[in-house]
């Protein structure tokens, strides 16, 4: 009778508190700091601590404190070493208010991120997972199995554990003493011999990226990992790799095929230019510790936090710095595409809509910010491309002017006069299709008339839109539930020349997202460069002492 009076006066005293997150301007991870600090203040009768307690309930917390650790938290923030020193049959209440506040920090924190996410990314608008932490808490002391219950509210996704997974990988590999630096120097080059070579190859050993060299009985070595690429056909070898039947030792010095084709995978992966060549990108994503893999791992734990329990049946992920889309439904992820996203100066923005149109054969409303960086300078050079590239210009009052009569020199680019939009067709910007979630960047997903673009590894070439590789083959995994919009249909309006919207029996979630550490299914966890700079911003602040658990 008291437990179940005790769960009750619990469940009243917090029950209808709402999660609470961590402001944008509140410098301190506890992001559930006002929760805990009313929680501390109730009732004074023993939860976790004294006779009547059950002891398994604090030695759960312990062990869920301790494995927050695999989430990329640490356990240091939810008083662990207070906690393990107590002795549960001891009544005190002190303990009891310090356990409580632990427990809930804990719990906000796995439920929905130590952080804001619009602290670091001002444009989030993908919903928060919320649930009632004090009628969880008492569910949980009820339960009895304090870790699970915890446990239980981590994302729920195969991109989250498999981070958990690389976490342990990359922590270990920081205790075993990381992987060794290559000095700054002139760029690497297939075919190049010196100390920096060797410590080329030393790295990416050390990665588990290419293969020690041979021993010279054992035939040359190959990089880990490059099963995609183009290596060296061995009935015809290079003159310069090792002699298998040589009895001299092969030359760490040397730049030869094999740790070219691991230069290479690791740019493949990297999201890089694939040139096998160690320039100043390569060089710096090479450089980086172990220990930054770790923190990575961390930052972007974090960010799987920040999404929704419930992200939609059928939806649509962006990858930003990995360049990808992934189409999903049921959690089975149907459609990958190739993507094109924003310049370093001109960045696709972090945030979510709900698609609930297409767009076949569209006409481009250039945004007047690109008309003036991107379309004045080339009209002002070249005035007759504004008629070959399909262009039409609008006055301010909507009139269309005929071009030949503007001298482009003379149009300021402050306080630009007119509207450009361009005709459908072969030449169009945004390509045959554009699949439209209305939102105040007008950001969508589109086709292009750059598709060589494609051919690029590194691909941040547009205006802050989200170009496509096969925009069609999305658009028609789009439609599949709206009964009256087939493929052949699409196809048939795109075969002529006129602009149609398409609405959508039911809206599709897209999320434009930024992972720096990308679940690869067939490669596990690989590390892209950080785009724009987002890491590590987020991970001072994760490493950070949060003054709430001073």
């Amino acid at each position: 009778m008291r437990r179940a009076a005790l769960l009750a006066g619990l469940a009243i005293a917090i029950g209808s508190l709402p999660v609470m997150a961590q402001s944008a301007s509140d410098p301190a991870p506890g992001a559930w700091h006002e929760q805990t600090d009313r929680a501390q203040r109730l009732d004074a009768s023993p939860v976790w601590t004294g006779p009547a307690a059950d002891p398994a309930r604090l030695k759960g917390l312990v062990t869920a404190i301790r494995a927050s650790a695999s989430h990329g938290l640490d356990p240091q923030d939810y008083h662990l070493a207070r906690l393990e020193a107590v002795d549960s049959l001891r009544t005190d209440p002190a303990i009891d208010a310090l356990a409580t506040r632990a427990c809930l920090s804990l719990a906000g924190h796995l439920l929905a991120g130590r952080f804001d996410p619009v602290r670091f990314e001002p444009d989030w608008t993908a919903p928060r997972r919320t649930r009632d932490l004090g009628a969880w808490l008492a569910q949980a002391m009820a339960g009895g199995d304090i870790a699970a219950s915890l446990d239980a509210l981590a994302p729920d996704e195969p991109g989250y554990a498999a981070l958990r997974h690389a976490l342990v990988h990359y922590q270990a590999t920081v205790e075993a003493g990381g992987w060794p630096l290559i000095e700054d120097g002139p760029e690497l080059r297939p075919g190049d011999r010196g100390p920096r070579v060797a410590q080329l190859r030393a790295r990416l050993e050390a990665s588990g990226d290419l293969a020690p060299l041979p021993s010279p009985t054992e035939t040359g070595g190959q990089a880990s990992g490059a099963s995609d690429l183009v290596t060296p056909d061995p009935a015809s070898p290079d003159p310069t790799s090792p002699d298998p039947t040589s009895s001299e030792p092969a030359d760490p010095e040397f730049f030869d095929p094999a740790l070219q084709a691991a230069v290479e995978a690791f740019q493949q992966a990297s999201r890089l230019e694939i040139d096998g060549r160690v320039g100043s990108q390569t060089l710096h994503e090479l450089n980086l510790s172990a220990q930054h893999r770790v923190a990575q791992i961390r930052a972007n734990l974090e960010r799987y936090r920040w999404l929704p329990a419930d992200m939609g049946r059928r939806h649509i992920r962006v990858n930003i710095p990995d360049f990808s889309l992934e189409a999903r439904n049921e959690g089975v992820v149907e459609r990958r595409h190739d993507a094109i996203v924003g310049l370093t100066y001109r960045p696709t923005p972090v945030f979510s809509a709900e698609m609930t149109y297409i767009v076949v054969n569209p006409w481009w409303e250039t945004p007047a910010s690109i008309a003036v960086r991107n379309e004045l300078p080339l009209f002002r050079n070249d005035p007759g491309a504004v008629t070959r590239l399909g262009f039409q210009v609008l006055d301010r009052d909507g009139n269309q002017v005929d071009p030949a009569t503007i001298d482009w020199n003379t149009v300021p680019a402050r306080n630009f006069p007119y509207q450009l939009r361009q005709a459908p067709g072969p030449l169009n910007a945004l390509g045959e299709v554009k699949l439209i979630f209305p939102n105040p960047h007008n950001v969508y997903l589109h086709d292009t008339s750059s598709r060589e673009l494609f051919d690029q590894n590194r691909r941040c070439y547009s205006s802050g839109c989200v170009r496509l590789r096969d925009p069609f083959e999305l658009a028609d995994w789009v439609i599949a539930e709206t009964p009256e919009l087939t493929p052949e249909g699409l196809r048939e309006i795109a075969a002529g020349n006129t602009e149609t919207r398409l609405p959508l029996a039911r809206p599709i979630p897209v999320y434009l997202l930024y992972w720096t550490a990308v679940h690869d299914p067939s490669t596990g966890i690989r590390f892209v460069a950080d785009l724009y700079h987002r890491d590590d911003e987020l991970i001072a602040a994760l490493e950070a002492t949060p003054s709430s658990m001073e």
